[in-house]
Parts: structure tokens; sequence; C-alpha cells
């Protein structure tokens, strides 16, 4: 992702809707699990790399591009710049890995997910977003440089050919979706941007309700995995 985009990101993810249910999700998906050491993926701001450590993780951010770098450490965070595919890191060394929306920007995943397996200890814990559906693709996807979005057989199939076991997966922004879809069509560039406060708790109400409904087998705007290293 451009410097400007994350630069965006950085100054959004505290209050923006989107990044604060992101966190949410964070939180329950590692609710039950104890804490250990844990590996952030393309944590830009750090947002969630903080709510990790905030829960009791050893949680490092890791940064393949300066700006997001320059931003985690700015945060007080002890960011290792690396690339996802090639991740400075001794085998089976962590409890927890988390890609939240970082595949999609990666030319060879299937090598990033080889690398993730390969550095959680056996039993541990692969988190994944990722956007999904090629229906959905815009303007917004070539200005983040994502490369693709996915379905959930193409998901399920490049964690499984990387040696990891699904354990959940479900969808999210399904009640939004076709507001997403409608101003897509529309879109000339990335949907990074400050909203106006109303239009913000308001969005922020809908993704909230979204939690007590059995929706999360419907088409979304993302994909949410669990995963597992075998053993």
């Amino acid at each position: 992702m451009e410097g400007t985009e994350v630069r965006k990101l950085a100054a959004l993810e505290d209050s923006h809707w989107w990044y604060r249910e992101r966190r949410h999700l964070l939180r329950r998906a590692v609710r039950g699990l104890a804490p250990g050491r844990a590996l952030d993926i393309g944590a830009a701001g750090g947002g969630n790399t903080r709510v990790l450590r905030d829960l009791g993780w050893q949680a490092s951010p890791l940064e393949y591009g300066s700006d997001g770098a320059q931003v985690a450490k700015e945060r007080g965070l002890p960011v290792l710049r690396a690339d996802a595919s090639r991740l400075p890191l001794e085998d089976a060394s962590l409890d927890l890995v988390v890609a939240f929306d970082v595949l999609e920007h990666l030319a060879d995943d299937d090598r990033c997910v080889r690398e993730v397996h390969r550095v959680l200890r056996p039993g541990g814990t692969f988190l994944v977003a990722v956007p999904c559906d090629p229906r959905l693709w815009s303007a917004h996807d070539e200005a983040v440089d994502h490369l693709r979005r996915y379905t959930r057989t193409t998901l399920v199939d490049l964690l499984e050919r990387g040696g990891l076991e699904i354990e959940r997966l479900s969808s999210w922004n399904v009640l939004l979706r076709p507001v997403v879809a409608l101003r897509r069509r529309s879109s000339s560039g990335s949907d990074l941007e400050q909203l106006h406060p109303l239009v913000n708790v308001g969005l922020q109400a809908v993704v909230t309700a979204e939690r007590y409904l059995p929706v999360k087998g419907l088409p979304g705007v993302s994909l949410l995995v669990t995963a597992r290293r075998p053993g």
C-alpha cells in the first residue's frame, strides 16, 4: 500500500467505524486463547497490535513499507521490517499470527501462508481477514493496491495448501454489502476518508447489530477465518 494510504489509515483507525469493528472482531477471535507470542502482519498504524498487547500478548507489528514501519515506531511499537513471504522468525516460535487485509496485497500469497505455517507452533492460530467477492472489484481495490478479492473456496484452498486447518469461516459486513456495492460502482479511488460523525455512528450501529444476527453465512464484503497449524 502506498505511503499516503498508510498515513490515511493510521489517522482514521482509532475512530473510523470499520477499523473499530475490526478490532472488536480480533478481540472476539482471541477470546479463550492463552496469551503468548504474536505477530501482526501488515500492521500499518498498529491498532490490532495494540489490542493484542492490551490483552496480554507479546505482540509485534510487521511492516514491509517504510511508511507503515515509521507509523508503528512513532506509536511506540517494536516494529519488524520484513517481507511477509520471508518472516525473520524461527520455526514454531509463535502462538498467534494475525493478517488482517494483507493477503490480497501479495503476489505470492501461497508463500506467505507457508511461512505462517512454519513460524507457528503446532496448535498455533492464524487469524485472517480478506476482501471477498471479485464482483465487488472497484477503483478502491486499485487505489489500495489489492491484487485480488477472494471467494470462500479460493481462501480455504489457499490456507489448506499451506498446511493449515480451517476452524471457523464467516462473512463480515453483510448488512452493508448493498451499500458498498452501490458506492463502488461509481467510486474513483480509495474509500479511506474521514466521515461525518453522524454517518460514522450510524455505520457503527449497523455493524454492531450484525454481531447478533444469523448472517455470517451470507455474502458480505469481507471474509474472516480462524485457522490452526495441526498438532
